[in-house]
């Protein structure tokens, strides 16, 4: 006989303690429940239900027993629910939350190509540049640049971006260039508000190790591109990835600050909630994006 029948005429007389109702709930006969369960123990040399005429229980074999097999039915039916999901064509609401730089720039420019691919999906974009809990904000994904401090959500590296502080031509002509990291306290630097370390900057040192640099007391904003903006315009030294000042960087509008600094490169992560599954949805947008980014090497946004 199939050893999950077995197992499953077995927990399934466990669960609903007795025969004739795991009978109903499998849909067969009480007697091939019966002959199912009786095929189990004679296979295993050991009496897994205690049987008398007003009901039937577990023995402490057959308990430790059912732990088991319940969790292996449990199992098979998870694969087979993942085979039929993975078959299944995407579809539904995705929602998704983006820092506005990131979405603004690279990812609407994606998005009429994913949609024509897979029309039985409808996306809502929400463009901010705070950290949101996925799970109770009702998002099915983020998309998170550098260090994830959330373990419990599962991420997938969709692409990846270098670091650096950048300033103007004019802004260096005025105030020099500074050559080492300790230089920095005598600059004026531009404070990414909303980044997870606070008025910190964590910049890679040539000995290896990593330097915090204070950047409080100047400009504070919570967007990228804006402060992109205030140091084309020579308000001051910013800290960012390329895919914000790659563009300016080629103009000359920007130049590296200190180009003899290690480079600081970052993974950007399609992140999403946990789960033994991944949405059909999630999975398909996850992999379109790194298809789409897929020339994108760390310098070359």
């Amino acid at each position: 006989m199939d050893r999950l029948t077995e197992m499953e005429a077995f927990a399934t007389v466990v669960d609903q303690g007795g025969f004739t109702d795991a009978a109903k709930k499998m849909g067969i006969s009480k007697s091939a429940v019966s002959k199912h369960v009786s095929s189990l123990e004679a296979r295993l040399g050991a009496r897994l239900l205690n049987r008398t005429t007003r009901r039937v229980s577990p023995t402490e074999i057959g308990l430790a027993y059912y732990d088991r097999a319940r969790r292996v039915l449990n199992d098979a039916g998870e694969a087979d629910a993942l085979v039929t999901s993975m078959q299944s064509a995407p579809s539904g609401l995705l929602r998704i939350s983006v820092a506005t730089d990131f979405g603004v720039n690279h990812l609407s420019p994606v998005l009429g190509e994913f949609l024509t691919e897979f029309p039985d999906i409808t996306v809502n974009m929400v463009l901010n540049n705070r950290y949101v809990e996925l799970i109770s904000e009702g998002f099915d994904m983020a998309i998170r640049v550098g260090e994830l401090e959330d373990s419990s959500l599962r991420a997938r590296k969709i692409a990846e971006t270098t670091r650096r502080m950048v300033g103007s031509p004019a802004y260096f002509n005025k105030f020099g260039r500074p050559s080492r990291i300790d230089d920095l306290n005598e600059h004026k630097l531009l404070h990414y508000s909303s980044q997870a370390s606070g008025n910190v900057w964590k910049v890679p040192a040539p000995s290896g190790e990593v330097r915090q640099v204070r950047t409080a007391g100047w400009l504070s904003v919570n967007d990228g591109q804006s402060l992109l903006n205030a140091a084309i315009a020579g308000l001051g030294i910013a800290y960012l990835p390329s895919f914000l000042y790659a563009d300016a960087l080629e103009k000359g509008q920007v130049e590296d600050a200190i180009p003899d600094l290690p480079q600081d490169v970052q993974g950007i992560y399609a992140v999403y909630p946990p789960g033994r599954f991944t949405q059909p949805k999630v999975r398909a947008f996850i992999d379109f994006l790194v298809s789409a980014f897929a020339d994108k090497g760390p310098d070359s946004w």
